[in-house]
Protein backbone atom coordinates (compact mmCIF):
# COMPACT_ATOMS: atom_id res chain seq x y z
CA UNK A 1 0.00 0.00 0.00
CA UNK A 2 1.78 3.46 -1.07
CA UNK A 3 1.35 6.51 0.35
CA UNK A 4 -1.08 8.86 -1.00
CA UNK A 5 -3.37 6.17 -2.30
CA UNK A 6 -7.02 6.17 -1.54
CA UNK A 7 -8.53 5.55 1.74
CA UNK A 8 -10.66 2.80 3.72
CA UNK A 9 -13.78 3.52 5.47
CA UNK A 10 -14.68 0.73 8.25
CA UNK A 11 -17.99 0.50 10.07
CA UNK A 12 -18.11 -1.04 13.21
CA UNK A 13 -21.62 -1.74 14.57
CA UNK A 14 -21.68 -2.83 18.22
CA UNK A 15 -23.81 -3.52 20.97
CA UNK A 16 -23.58 0.27 22.30
CA UNK A 17 -22.77 2.04 19.76
CA UNK A 18 -21.44 2.50 15.80
CA UNK A 19 -18.39 4.13 14.49
CA UNK A 20 -16.52 4.26 11.77
CA UNK A 21 -12.92 4.45 11.44
CA UNK A 22 -11.17 5.76 8.06
CA UNK A 23 -7.71 4.54 7.55
CA UNK A 24 -4.87 6.15 5.11
CA UNK A 25 -3.16 4.87 2.64
CA UNK A 26 -0.44 3.30 5.12
CA UNK A 27 -2.94 1.48 7.02
CA UNK A 28 -3.52 3.78 9.98
CA UNK A 29 -6.53 5.18 11.04
CA UNK A 30 -6.60 9.13 10.74
CA UNK A 31 -10.26 9.52 10.98
CA UNK A 32 -13.33 8.30 13.82
CA UNK A 33 -16.43 9.43 14.79
CA UNK A 34 -18.88 7.50 16.97
CA UNK A 35 -22.69 7.55 17.74
CA UNK A 36 -24.55 5.80 20.83
CA UNK A 37 -27.21 2.92 20.36
CA UNK A 38 -30.05 2.98 22.47
CA UNK A 39 -30.43 -0.52 24.40
CA UNK A 40 -34.49 -1.32 25.00
CA UNK A 41 -35.39 -3.70 28.29
CA UNK A 42 -39.08 -4.52 27.62
CA UNK A 43 -39.06 -7.25 29.24
CA UNK A 44 -36.35 -9.31 31.63
CA UNK A 45 -34.48 -10.71 29.87
CA UNK A 46 -35.19 -8.97 26.35
CA UNK A 47 -32.87 -6.95 24.72
CA UNK A 48 -33.50 -4.82 21.70
CA UNK A 49 -32.42 -2.41 18.71
CA UNK A 50 -34.26 0.13 16.65
CA UNK A 51 -32.86 -0.87 13.67
CA UNK A 52 -33.17 2.67 12.04
CA UNK A 53 -31.11 4.61 14.43
CA UNK A 54 -28.42 1.66 13.44
CA UNK A 55 -28.71 2.45 10.19
CA UNK A 56 -29.03 6.55 10.88
CA UNK A 57 -25.82 6.47 13.31
CA UNK A 58 -23.67 4.06 10.50
CA UNK A 59 -24.36 6.74 7.68
CA UNK A 60 -24.04 9.65 9.80
CA UNK A 61 -20.90 8.38 10.96
CA UNK A 62 -19.57 7.42 7.11
CA UNK A 63 -20.17 10.68 6.57
CA UNK A 64 -18.13 12.37 9.23
CA UNK A 65 -14.91 10.53 8.55
CA UNK A 66 -15.19 10.97 4.97
CA UNK A 67 -15.38 14.60 5.17
CA UNK A 68 -15.75 15.50 1.49
CA UNK A 69 -12.62 13.22 0.47
CA UNK A 70 -13.84 11.38 -2.89
CA UNK A 71 -11.09 9.01 -3.04
CA UNK A 72 -12.23 6.42 -1.12
CA UNK A 73 -11.28 2.70 -1.98
CA UNK A 74 -13.54 0.57 -0.34
CA UNK A 75 -15.51 0.15 2.67
CA UNK A 76 -16.03 -2.63 5.46
CA UNK A 77 -18.18 -3.63 7.65
CA UNK A 78 -18.20 -5.46 10.77
CA UNK A 79 -21.44 -6.12 13.31
CA UNK A 80 -22.72 -7.33 16.26
CA UNK A 81 -23.60 -10.81 15.52
CA UNK A 82 -26.40 -12.92 16.16
CA UNK A 83 -28.63 -9.86 16.28
CA UNK A 84 -32.16 -10.48 14.67
CA UNK A 85 -34.21 -8.36 12.56
CA UNK A 86 -36.68 -8.27 9.72
CA UNK A 87 -37.72 -5.48 7.30
CA UNK A 88 -39.81 -4.85 4.38
CA UNK A 89 -37.67 -5.11 1.40
CA UNK A 90 -40.36 -2.55 -0.97
CA UNK A 91 -40.58 0.33 2.23
CA UNK A 92 -37.40 -0.35 3.71
CA UNK A 93 -38.88 -0.15 7.08
CA UNK A 94 -37.82 -2.37 9.78
CA UNK A 95 -41.00 -4.89 11.36
CA UNK A 96 -40.53 -3.78 15.01
CA UNK A 97 -36.90 -3.90 17.19
CA UNK A 98 -33.91 -6.13 16.08
CA UNK A 99 -33.62 -8.95 18.89
CA UNK A 100 -29.94 -8.02 20.27
CA UNK A 101 -27.72 -11.51 20.88
CA UNK A 102 -27.89 -11.02 24.56
CA UNK A 103 -31.56 -11.50 24.16
CA UNK A 104 -33.27 -14.91 26.40
CA UNK A 105 -36.39 -14.48 25.39
CA UNK A 106 -36.29 -17.74 23.61
CA UNK A 107 -34.82 -20.25 25.90
CA UNK A 108 -37.75 -22.23 26.23
CA UNK A 109 -37.82 -22.83 22.33
CA UNK A 110 -34.32 -24.03 22.59
CA UNK A 111 -35.10 -26.25 25.56
CA UNK A 112 -38.39 -27.78 24.01
CA UNK A 113 -35.88 -28.39 20.54
CA UNK A 114 -33.22 -29.97 22.68
CA UNK A 115 -36.23 -32.06 24.09
CA UNK A 116 -37.27 -33.31 20.83
CA UNK A 117 -33.93 -33.96 20.03
CA UNK A 118 -32.95 -31.52 17.56
CA UNK A 119 -29.32 -30.53 18.74
CA UNK A 120 -27.58 -33.15 17.31
CA UNK A 121 -28.58 -32.09 14.10
CA UNK A 122 -27.77 -28.34 15.03
CA UNK A 123 -24.37 -29.14 16.48
CA UNK A 124 -23.42 -31.54 13.60
CA UNK A 125 -24.53 -29.22 10.73
CA UNK A 126 -24.17 -25.71 11.78
CA UNK A 127 -21.30 -26.33 14.48
CA UNK A 128 -23.52 -24.38 17.06
CA UNK A 129 -25.20 -25.34 20.20
CA UNK A 130 -29.06 -25.03 20.87
CA UNK A 131 -28.95 -21.36 22.70
CA UNK A 132 -31.07 -18.11 22.43
CA UNK A 133 -27.83 -16.46 21.65
CA UNK A 134 -28.08 -17.13 18.01
CA UNK A 135 -30.40 -15.91 15.38
CA UNK A 136 -32.54 -18.82 14.27
CA UNK A 137 -34.81 -18.78 16.92
CA UNK A 138 -35.42 -15.02 16.67
CA UNK A 139 -36.38 -15.20 13.47
CA UNK A 140 -39.08 -17.74 14.48
CA UNK A 141 -40.21 -15.57 17.18
CA UNK A 142 -40.02 -12.46 15.10
CA UNK A 143 -42.75 -14.70 12.64
CA UNK A 144 -44.53 -16.33 15.05
CA UNK A 145 -44.72 -13.77 18.22
CA UNK A 146 -43.70 -10.66 16.07
CA UNK A 147 -46.04 -11.02 13.62
CA UNK A 148 -43.88 -10.13 10.89
CA UNK A 149 -46.06 -10.97 7.45
CA UNK A 150 -44.17 -13.80 5.73
CA UNK A 151 -44.16 -12.72 2.11
CA UNK A 152 -41.99 -11.90 -1.33
CA UNK A 153 -41.12 -8.38 0.58
CA UNK A 154 -39.73 -10.11 3.45
CA UNK A 155 -36.58 -9.60 4.32
CA UNK A 156 -34.39 -11.32 7.32
CA UNK A 157 -31.14 -10.74 8.45
CA UNK A 158 -28.20 -9.50 10.69
CA UNK A 159 -27.21 -6.22 11.22
CA UNK A 160 -24.70 -6.55 8.40
CA UNK A 161 -27.11 -7.51 5.99
CA UNK A 162 -29.19 -4.39 7.34
CA UNK A 163 -26.53 -2.29 6.53
CA UNK A 164 -25.56 -3.54 3.24
CA UNK A 165 -28.95 -3.63 2.08
CA UNK A 166 -29.37 0.41 2.82
CA UNK A 167 -26.12 1.28 2.17
CA UNK A 168 -27.24 -0.30 -1.74
CA UNK A 169 -30.48 1.57 -1.96
CA UNK A 170 -32.08 -1.85 -1.53
CA UNK A 171 -30.27 -3.34 -4.46
CA UNK A 172 -28.11 -5.94 -2.23
CA UNK A 173 -29.61 -8.40 0.62
CA UNK A 174 -26.45 -10.88 1.45
CA UNK A 175 -24.67 -12.11 4.50
CA UNK A 176 -21.13 -13.08 4.34
CA UNK A 177 -20.16 -16.34 5.63
CA UNK A 178 -18.90 -15.26 8.94
CA UNK A 179 -22.47 -14.01 10.04
CA UNK A 180 -24.29 -16.73 8.43
CA UNK A 181 -22.56 -19.34 10.55
CA UNK A 182 -24.16 -17.64 13.81
CA UNK A 183 -27.42 -18.00 12.63
CA UNK A 184 -27.78 -21.75 12.96
CA UNK A 185 -29.08 -21.57 9.39
CA UNK A 186 -25.70 -22.54 7.52
CA UNK A 187 -24.23 -26.13 6.86
CA UNK A 188 -20.99 -25.61 7.92
CA UNK A 189 -19.32 -27.61 5.59
CA UNK A 190 -21.19 -26.10 2.43
CA UNK A 191 -21.19 -22.56 3.57
CA UNK A 192 -25.10 -22.48 1.96
CA UNK A 193 -28.29 -22.23 3.86
CA UNK A 194 -29.65 -25.53 5.03
CA UNK A 195 -33.44 -26.52 3.85
CA UNK A 196 -33.29 -29.39 7.00
CA UNK A 197 -32.05 -26.70 9.51
CA UNK A 198 -34.61 -23.72 8.12
CA UNK A 199 -37.34 -26.08 8.31
CA UNK A 200 -36.90 -26.99 11.82
CA UNK A 201 -36.84 -23.83 13.05
CA UNK A 202 -39.76 -22.21 10.64
CA UNK A 203 -37.35 -20.00 9.19
CA UNK A 204 -38.17 -18.98 5.30
CA UNK A 205 -34.97 -19.03 3.15
CA UNK A 206 -36.11 -16.85 0.63
CA UNK A 207 -36.11 -14.31 3.15
CA UNK A 208 -32.85 -14.51 4.11
CA UNK A 209 -29.32 -12.68 1.95
CA UNK A 210 -27.61 -14.59 -0.19
CA UNK A 211 -23.81 -15.88 1.23
CA UNK A 212 -21.04 -13.98 -0.14
CA UNK A 213 -17.06 -14.22 0.88
CA UNK A 214 -16.05 -11.76 3.89
CA UNK A 215 -13.55 -10.21 1.02
CA UNK A 216 -14.82 -9.46 -1.99
CA UNK A 217 -16.87 -6.34 -4.05
CA UNK A 218 -20.78 -7.58 -2.72
CA UNK A 219 -21.96 -3.98 -4.29
CA UNK A 220 -21.16 -0.43 -4.23
CA UNK A 221 -22.90 2.69 -1.92
CA UNK A 222 -25.89 4.14 -3.60
CA UNK A 223 -26.29 8.38 -3.45
CA UNK A 224 -27.70 8.72 0.13
CA UNK A 225 -27.57 12.15 1.43
CA UNK A 226 -24.16 13.37 1.96
CA UNK A 227 -22.68 9.35 0.86
CA UNK A 228 -21.67 9.37 -2.82
CA UNK A 229 -22.16 6.50 -4.53
CA UNK A 230 -20.21 4.14 -6.14
CA UNK A 231 -17.90 3.29 -3.12
CA UNK A 232 -17.30 -0.72 -3.18
CA UNK A 233 -18.55 -2.35 0.29
CA UNK A 234 -15.76 -5.08 0.25
CA UNK A 235 -15.25 -6.30 3.45
CA UNK A 236 -17.98 -8.23 6.04
CA UNK A 237 -17.00 -9.93 9.13
CA UNK A 238 -18.81 -10.67 12.80
CA UNK A 239 -17.02 -8.69 14.90
CA UNK A 240 -15.63 -11.37 16.85
CA UNK A 241 -14.04 -12.94 13.16
CA UNK A 242 -13.32 -9.32 12.56
CA UNK A 243 -11.17 -8.89 14.97
CA UNK A 244 -9.30 -12.02 15.01
CA UNK A 245 -8.19 -11.54 11.20
CA UNK A 246 -7.39 -7.62 12.41
CA UNK A 247 -5.02 -9.12 15.27
CA UNK A 248 -3.21 -11.33 12.14
CA UNK A 249 -4.59 -14.53 13.58
CA UNK A 250 -3.62 -16.10 10.17
CA UNK A 251 -2.19 -19.28 11.82
CA UNK A 252 -3.65 -22.48 13.73
CA UNK A 253 -3.51 -22.15 17.37
CA UNK A 254 -3.41 -18.30 17.53
CA UNK A 255 -6.13 -17.23 19.91
CA UNK A 256 -7.24 -14.21 20.29
CA UNK A 257 -9.57 -12.42 23.25
CA UNK A 258 -12.21 -9.71 22.86
CA UNK A 259 -12.60 -7.94 26.69
CA UNK A 260 -16.07 -5.83 25.32
CA UNK A 261 -18.96 -5.93 26.63
CA UNK A 262 -18.81 -10.08 26.76
CA UNK A 263 -16.00 -11.63 26.11
CA UNK A 264 -15.19 -13.50 22.96
CA UNK A 265 -12.17 -16.29 22.42
CA UNK A 266 -11.62 -17.66 18.56
CA UNK A 267 -9.00 -20.35 18.17
CA UNK A 268 -7.50 -19.88 14.37
CA UNK A 269 -7.58 -24.08 13.46
CA UNK A 270 -6.97 -24.05 9.84
CA UNK A 271 -9.19 -25.44 6.96
CA UNK A 272 -11.02 -28.12 8.37
CA UNK A 273 -13.88 -27.48 11.01
CA UNK A 274 -13.44 -29.14 14.53
CA UNK A 275 -15.33 -31.64 15.07
CA UNK A 276 -18.14 -30.07 17.95
CA UNK A 277 -17.28 -30.71 20.95
CA UNK A 278 -19.46 -29.10 24.68
CA UNK A 279 -19.08 -26.39 25.87
CA UNK A 280 -17.71 -24.63 22.24
CA UNK A 281 -18.92 -23.56 18.83
CA UNK A 282 -17.30 -24.26 15.35
CA UNK A 283 -17.40 -21.28 13.51
CA UNK A 284 -16.31 -19.77 10.37
CA UNK A 285 -13.75 -17.58 10.93
CA UNK A 286 -13.48 -15.79 7.18
CA UNK A 287 -13.38 -17.02 3.66
CA UNK A 288 -11.36 -14.84 0.85
CA UNK A 289 -13.04 -14.49 -2.58
CA UNK A 290 -11.80 -17.59 -4.36
CA UNK A 291 -10.04 -19.36 -1.15
CA UNK A 292 -11.32 -22.10 1.08
CA UNK A 293 -12.88 -21.25 4.13
CA UNK A 294 -10.80 -20.83 7.30
CA UNK A 295 -12.49 -21.87 10.81
CA UNK A 296 -12.37 -21.16 14.03
CA UNK A 297 -13.29 -22.55 17.60
CA UNK A 298 -15.19 -19.93 19.50
CA UNK A 299 -16.31 -19.02 23.53
CA UNK A 300 -18.55 -16.94 23.91
CA UNK A 301 -18.55 -15.13 27.36
CA UNK A 302 -21.89 -13.37 27.81
CA UNK A 303 -21.03 -10.82 30.72
CA UNK A 304 -17.33 -9.75 30.30
CA UNK A 305 -16.70 -5.90 30.78
CA UNK A 306 -20.82 -5.44 31.06
CA UNK A 307 -19.80 -6.78 34.64
CA UNK A 308 -17.81 -3.40 35.15
CA UNK A 309 -20.57 -1.17 33.87
CA UNK A 310 -21.98 -3.70 36.92
CA UNK A 311 -20.00 -1.88 39.35
CA UNK A 312 -20.16 1.61 37.78
CA UNK A 313 -23.89 1.80 36.82
CA UNK A 314 -25.42 -0.73 38.89
CA UNK A 315 -23.26 -0.10 42.49
CA UNK A 316 -21.87 2.63 41.97
CA UNK A 317 -18.73 2.08 43.82
CA UNK A 318 -17.35 3.74 40.48
CA UNK A 319 -18.18 6.30 38.85
CA UNK A 320 -15.75 5.66 35.29
CA UNK A 321 -14.61 2.32 34.28
CA UNK A 322 -10.86 3.45 34.26
CA UNK A 323 -10.97 3.77 38.07
CA UNK A 324 -11.63 -0.88 38.17
CA UNK A 325 -8.17 -1.67 37.79
CA UNK A 326 -6.88 0.85 40.47
CA UNK A 327 -9.53 0.17 42.82
CA UNK A 328 -9.00 -3.52 42.36
CA UNK A 329 -5.35 -3.31 42.95
CA UNK A 330 -5.64 -1.66 46.60
CA UNK A 331 -6.22 -4.96 48.23
CA UNK A 332 -3.65 -8.02 47.24
CA UNK A 333 -6.63 -10.81 46.53
CA UNK A 334 -10.76 -11.03 46.60
CA UNK A 335 -9.97 -12.37 50.41
CA UNK A 336 -12.01 -15.73 48.90
CA UNK A 337 -15.39 -13.34 47.60
CA UNK A 338 -16.28 -14.69 44.23
CA UNK A 339 -19.17 -12.90 41.61
CA UNK A 340 -20.16 -14.85 38.65
CA UNK A 341 -21.50 -12.05 36.78
CA UNK A 342 -24.03 -14.84 34.98
CA UNK A 343 -26.39 -11.40 34.50
CA UNK A 344 -28.16 -12.89 31.25
CA UNK A 345 -27.12 -16.68 31.80
CA UNK A 346 -24.03 -18.68 31.50
CA UNK A 347 -21.91 -19.13 27.68
CA UNK A 348 -19.24 -21.25 27.13
CA UNK A 349 -17.66 -23.71 28.26
CA UNK A 350 -21.28 -24.20 30.31
CA UNK A 351 -24.28 -23.25 28.10
CA UNK A 352 -26.42 -22.72 30.74
CA UNK A 353 -29.47 -19.77 29.79
CA UNK A 354 -31.05 -20.46 33.03
CA UNK A 355 -27.87 -19.46 35.24
CA UNK A 356 -27.93 -16.03 37.21
CA UNK A 357 -25.56 -14.38 38.71
CA UNK A 358 -23.56 -15.03 42.09
CA UNK A 359 -21.57 -13.40 44.92
CA UNK A 360 -20.11 -15.63 47.40
CA UNK A 361 -18.16 -14.97 50.33
CA UNK A 362 -18.93 -11.98 51.61
CA UNK A 363 -17.62 -10.90 55.10
CA UNK A 364 -17.82 -7.87 57.12
CA UNK A 365 -14.77 -6.92 56.08
CA UNK A 366 -15.47 -6.89 52.30
CA UNK A 367 -15.49 -3.59 50.98
CA UNK A 368 -15.87 -1.96 47.01
CA UNK A 369 -12.19 -2.99 46.35
CA UNK A 370 -12.83 -6.49 46.77
CA UNK A 371 -15.78 -6.09 45.05
CA UNK A 372 -13.48 -4.61 41.62
CA UNK A 373 -10.93 -7.13 42.38
CA UNK A 374 -13.78 -10.38 42.27
CA UNK A 375 -14.98 -8.75 38.94
CA UNK A 376 -11.13 -8.45 37.40
CA UNK A 377 -10.67 -12.15 38.65
CA UNK A 378 -14.08 -13.22 36.74
CA UNK A 379 -12.95 -11.92 33.42
CA UNK A 380 -10.17 -13.32 34.00
CA UNK A 381 -11.51 -16.34 35.16
CA UNK A 382 -14.36 -17.28 32.40
CA UNK A 383 -11.63 -16.81 29.35
CA UNK A 384 -9.66 -19.31 31.77
CA UNK A 385 -12.48 -22.21 31.45
CA UNK A 386 -12.88 -21.66 27.38
CA UNK A 387 -8.83 -21.98 26.76
CA UNK A 388 -9.25 -25.03 28.52
CA UNK A 389 -11.30 -26.28 27.07
CA UNK A 390 -10.04 -25.38 23.30
CA UNK A 391 -6.76 -26.74 24.30
CA UNK A 392 -8.49 -30.02 24.69
CA UNK A 393 -10.29 -29.75 21.83
CA UNK A 394 -7.73 -28.41 19.46
CA UNK A 395 -5.27 -30.24 17.59
CA UNK A 396 -2.85 -27.44 18.24
CA UNK A 397 -3.48 -26.16 21.45
CA UNK A 398 -3.07 -22.63 22.29
CA UNK A 399 -0.06 -21.06 21.17
CA UNK A 400 -0.26 -17.29 21.88
CA UNK A 401 -3.04 -15.47 23.07
CA UNK A 402 -3.82 -11.91 22.00
CA UNK A 403 -6.12 -9.40 23.10
CA UNK A 404 -8.32 -6.45 22.13
CA UNK A 405 -11.26 -4.53 23.91
CA UNK A 406 -11.82 -1.90 26.04
CA UNK A 407 -10.60 -3.69 29.08
CA UNK A 408 -7.21 -5.00 27.77
CA UNK A 409 -5.60 -2.13 29.22
CA UNK A 410 -5.82 -3.47 33.04
CA UNK A 411 -2.52 -5.08 33.08
CA UNK A 412 -3.70 -6.72 36.32
CA UNK A 413 -6.20 -8.52 33.75
CA UNK A 414 -4.22 -9.94 31.62
CA UNK A 415 -1.19 -10.45 34.36
CA UNK A 416 -3.85 -12.55 35.82
CA UNK A 417 -4.65 -14.10 32.07
CA UNK A 418 -1.53 -15.19 31.49
CA UNK A 419 -0.79 -16.44 34.69
CA UNK A 420 -3.65 -18.70 35.07
CA UNK A 421 -2.93 -20.47 31.29
CA UNK A 422 0.63 -20.24 31.06
CA UNK A 423 0.42 -18.32 28.06
CA UNK A 424 1.92 -15.34 26.25
CA UNK A 425 -1.05 -12.48 26.20
CA UNK A 426 -0.38 -10.13 23.72
CA UNK A 427 -1.69 -6.75 23.50
CA UNK A 428 -1.58 -5.11 20.14
CA UNK A 429 -0.63 -0.90 19.61
CA UNK A 430 -4.27 -0.71 18.66
CA UNK A 431 -6.74 -2.10 20.17
CA UNK A 432 -9.56 -1.85 17.50
CA UNK A 433 -9.23 -4.79 16.28
CA UNK A 434 -12.36 -5.38 14.97
CA UNK A 435 -12.33 -2.02 12.70
CA UNK A 436 -8.52 -2.97 11.37
CA UNK A 437 -9.98 -6.38 10.49
CA UNK A 438 -12.95 -5.14 8.25
CA UNK A 439 -10.51 -2.45 6.16
CA UNK A 440 -7.82 -5.35 6.03
CA UNK A 441 -10.92 -7.81 4.30
CA UNK A 442 -12.02 -4.64 2.22
CA UNK A 443 -8.38 -3.61 0.93
CA UNK A 444 -7.85 -7.36 0.24
CA UNK A 445 -10.71 -7.55 -2.16
CA UNK A 446 -9.36 -4.31 -3.83
CA UNK A 447 -6.17 -4.31 -3.91
CA UNK A 448 -4.76 -2.29 -1.08
CA UNK A 449 -3.00 -5.71 -0.01
CA UNK A 450 -1.92 -8.85 -1.73
CA UNK A 451 -2.10 -11.43 0.96
CA UNK A 452 -2.80 -11.80 4.45
CA UNK A 453 1.33 -12.26 4.69
CA UNK A 454 1.03 -8.57 3.93
CA UNK A 455 -1.02 -7.83 6.51
CA UNK A 456 0.41 -9.71 9.53
CA UNK A 457 3.30 -7.20 8.77
CA UNK A 458 1.39 -4.36 10.30
CA UNK A 459 0.58 -6.09 12.99
CA UNK A 460 2.44 -4.56 16.23
CA UNK A 461 2.74 -5.51 19.91
CA UNK A 462 2.18 -2.61 22.56
CA UNK A 463 2.76 -5.07 25.66
CA UNK A 464 3.89 -8.87 26.15
CA UNK A 465 2.64 -10.25 29.58
CA UNK A 466 4.87 -13.36 29.87
CA UNK A 467 3.31 -16.20 32.51
CA UNK A 468 6.58 -17.03 34.19
CA UNK A 469 6.67 -13.28 36.01
CA UNK A 470 2.71 -12.62 35.75
CA UNK A 471 2.92 -15.76 38.34
CA UNK A 472 4.65 -13.68 40.80
CA UNK A 473 1.77 -11.29 41.42
CA UNK A 474 -0.59 -13.96 42.60
CA UNK A 475 -1.38 -16.49 45.57
CA UNK A 476 -2.67 -19.98 44.90
CA UNK A 477 -4.32 -19.59 41.52
CA UNK A 478 -5.44 -23.36 41.70
CA UNK A 479 -7.54 -22.58 45.05
CA UNK A 480 -8.87 -19.76 42.96
CA UNK A 481 -9.95 -22.14 40.20
CA UNK A 482 -11.35 -24.48 42.51
CA UNK A 483 -13.38 -21.37 44.45
CA UNK A 484 -14.49 -19.82 40.98
CA UNK A 485 -15.82 -23.65 39.92
CA UNK A 486 -17.90 -23.77 43.35
CA UNK A 487 -19.63 -20.71 42.58
CA UNK A 488 -20.21 -21.62 38.82
CA UNK A 489 -21.98 -24.72 40.27
CA UNK A 490 -24.29 -22.79 42.74
CA UNK A 491 -25.56 -20.07 40.13
CA UNK A 492 -26.70 -23.08 37.42
CA UNK A 493 -30.28 -23.41 36.11
CA UNK A 494 -31.59 -20.56 39.09
CA UNK A 495 -33.63 -19.37 36.59
CA UNK A 496 -35.76 -22.48 36.45
CA UNK A 497 -35.02 -23.71 39.97
CA UNK A 498 -37.14 -20.28 40.98
CA UNK A 499 -40.02 -20.72 38.52
CA UNK A 500 -40.31 -24.85 39.84
CA UNK A 501 -41.22 -23.25 43.22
Amino acid sequence: MTAGGPVIVAIDAGTTSVRARRFDPRGGPDRWASRPVTQHFPHPGWVEHDASEIWTAALGCVVDVLAGDSEVAAIGITNQRETALAWNRRTGRPYGRAIVWQDRRTADTCDALRRDGAEDLVRTRSGLVLDPYFSATKYAWLITQGEVPVDEDLALGTIDSWLVWNLTGGACHVTDTSNASRTSLMDLSSCEWDTELADLFGVPLAALGTIVPSSGVVGHTAARGDLPAGIPIAGLAGDQQSALFGQACFEPGQVKNTYGTGSFVVMNTGSVPVDPVPGLVTTVAWTLQGRDPVYALEGSVFVSGAAIGWLRDGLEIIADSSETEALASQVDSSDGLVIVPAFTGLGSPWWDPHARGTILGITRGTTAAHLARAVVEAMALQTHDVLAAMAAASHHGVRELRVDGGASVMGLLLDLQAALDAVTVRRPEDLESTSRGAVYLAGLATGIWDSPAEVAQLWTSAADHDPVLARDRFGDLDALVHRWHRAIENCRAWSQDLASH
